[in-house]
């Protein structure tokens, strides 16, 4: 039994890092196939999963298309429960749910200043006041999850899907150099730190762009270790 799953450019397309984890780290059986979001091909190759339009996109074993990342986490907890992709416990799995929702919906001068791109860090980049606000409102809903959290190094103690989404949070805090506190930036380094963001990103970089889709404002630096 096994899942498709379509993705855009690793480099770049962080809708389809979440996509990518929500099958990686829960060990459940895909292929991928490469969408060309920069080749002008996404249109056509899109074709065959309508109306799914975007990436990522998830075929199930019995030919069901499903589009939008929270539609696709919920789907694949449901006929995966063993996975246990959402907290077991039930206080803890409706903050999961509440932060991976708000993230869908909401950050967005984050997303439009700070586009994810895993090549370098950007160190001179100066984050706007809507920045700012975007990423206090993100250190308050990660304390929230901390609150009641058992042990571990994620946002409630293992790894569960509301990891997945916020994913791409922590690319772009690490690639833009934006200030956050140090309880944060450690939860951001233990991301990009996890071998499945890291095989991710290395095949990422297998492709090169010229020229690179979203140039560095100033000085750059290399990617954390």
């Amino acid at each position: 039994m096994t899942y498709d799953l379509f993705i855009g450019d690793r480099t770049f397309s962080s809708w389809s890092l979440r996509g990518w984890l929500m099958l990686q780290k829960f060990n459940l059986p895909f292929e991928e196939h490469l969408v060309g979001l920069y080749a002008g091909t996404m249109a056509q190759e899109m074709e065959p999963l309508a109306p799914a339009r975007l990436v990522p996109a998830l075929r199930t074993p019995q030919g069901d298309v499903i589009g939008e990342s929270l539609a696709m986490a919920e789907t694949l907890a449901e006929r995966h429960p063993q996975a246990q992709m959402w907290p077991a416990d039930a206080s803890a799995r409706s903050r999961a749910r509440w932060l991976s929702a708000e993230m869908t919906a909401s950050f967005n001068a984050l997303r439009g200043d700070c586009p994810m791109q895993l090549a370098h860090v950007d160190v001179d980049f100066k984050p706007s006041d809507a920045v700012l606000t975007d990423l206090a409102r993100i250190e308050t809903l990660w304390a929230f999850a901390r609150e009641k959290a058992v042990e571990g190094p994620w946002l409630f103690g293992a790894y569960s899907l509301a990891d997945a989404f916020y994913a791409p949070v922590c690319a772009r805090i690490i690639g833009y150099n934006l200030p956050v506190s140090d309880t944060a930036r450690a939860y951001c380094m233990t991301t990009l730190s996890d071998p499945a963001f890291q095989h991710w990103r290395a095949e990422g970089l297998k492709v090169s762009y010229d020229p690179f889709p979203y140039a560095p404002v100033g000085k750059t630096a290399e990617w954390p270790a």
